[in-house]
């Protein structure tokens, strides 16, 4: 659903500028240093992509479904690393606490959150629970005024530099969504260590790290929602919009890239003519333009389902799958258009294929969200 045109239109005009005047040509210093430099979150801080989903009365922009997936199609259109440390503040970082924080804890975090005063990170992922998150190991003990956690946490992206971390740990039972509890805690609580930024792939400039708890004890209020035991519900609601958030993040890079090759397409000559003009470039050109305009349709027609209170649970499935997958079969694509120069560094080609490949990882794994596809259509 889109509210108003004129003022969507306005924010998609500030972010064009972003991405033309300060990311594009940080792409490099960003990769180089391994991240954001401070000059490039005052003005992050000024787009305001922390706030983008978050309610107006909590200092957001409370932007729809639909507005949402707009406006990261654009703002993803650069390499990975702005997205991640400037959109995960609406997405995954504060998502929990819009759907189920309670009254106090949304006015004390989310206009912090919202203006990119602290970052948010969700805290989720073990080593023995990823696709199966209810295995998880961290355990929460109710003692008098609050509880003791213990335990670790894997693969948690901007956790080397998050300043509040959505945790979630198991309050009772060994196993299944029954018993896993949120808490809400800040950076700098005794016991809970985060990692320095675990060596990957790519997405430099977005750090991933290790969270280790020994004897960490947060009070009762702690507790999102206030209410124990409903953690796990409350994340899968958080990622049920986070997956078409994530499609959307998926589908910019596509964007990108295939305007990146089209270019270069016409500019690169090779047998005394523009390489656009032989037929096969032509049509890996059109392939990467079809898959990339039906994520987009898709992505925003589950949008606006989303928007209209319809059960979207097949269609996050099929977005997250689809367009992931896409993005990665378009990063292929362009590096074989660049041949040479797309596998060398220089042209941010090859940092797009590094940096895409995680989409299909996190959030879900291809292959689980297409055994979650195959069980609704069965059910």
């Amino acid at each position: 659903m889109i509210r108003d045109q004129e003022k969507l239109q306005t924010l998609i005009t500030q972010i064009r500028g972003f991405i033309r005047d300060v990311a594009v040509p940080n792409e490099d210093r960003v990769e180089a240093e391994d991240r954001i430099p401070g000059d490039v979150v005052e003005k992050l801080q000024e787009l305001g992509s922390f706030g983008w989903s978050i309610p107006e009365e909590y200092g957001g922009l409370g932007l729809t479904s639909e507005e949402l997936a707009i406006a990261f199609m654009e703002f993803t259109q650069c390499s990975v690393a702005f997205r991640v440390y400037g959109g995960q503040n609406a997405g995954i970082g504060s998502e929990c606490i819009i759907r189920d924080g309670t009254e106090e804890q949304k006015r004390h975090y989310l206009p912090r959150l919202a203006s990119g005063e602290m970052i948010g990170c969700l805290a989720l992922t073990e080593t023995s629970a990823g696709s199966d998150a209810t295995a998880m190991k961290t355990r929460a003990v109710k003692i008098d005024g609050g509880y003791r956690i213990n335990g670790d946490k894997r693969y948690i992206t901007l956790a080397p530099i998050a300043d509040l971390y959505t945790v979630f740990a198991r309050t009772s039972g060994d196993r299944g969504a029954d018993g896993v509890t949120a808490f809400l805690i800040e950076r700098g609580t005794e016991g809970m260590t985060p990692s320095a930024s675990t060596p990957k792939m790519g997405q430099e400039g977005a750090p991933i790290g290790e969270i280790a708890f020994e004897n960490v004890f947060v009070p009762d209020t702690a507790v999102l929602g206030g209410v124990e035991g409903l953690g796990f519900r409350t994340v899968m609601k958080a990622l049920n919009k986070q997956r078409i958030n994530l499609s959307a993040l998926s589908t910019g890079p596509a964007i990108r890239m295939l305007d990146d090759a089209i270019a270069f397409a016409k500019e690169r000559r090779q047998f005394d003519k523009a390489i656009g003009e032989f037929q096969l470039i032509q049509a890996m050109l059109a392939e990467c333009k079809v898959e990339i305009e039906a994520a987009r349709a898709l992505i925003l027609e589950t949008a606006r389902k989303r928007d209209r209170g319809e059960d979207v649970t097949l269609e996050v499935s099929l977005c997250k799958y689809y367009s992931t997958e896409m993005c990665g079969r378009v990063a292929d694509r362009v590096v074989q258009i660049f041949g040479g120069q797309g596998y060398v560094k220089g042209t941010g080609i090859e940092r797009f294929y590094r940096d895409v490949r995680a989409f299909r990882v996190y959030e879900g794994t291809s292959q689980i969200h297409l055994l979650s596809i195959a069980k609704k259509l069965l059910r």
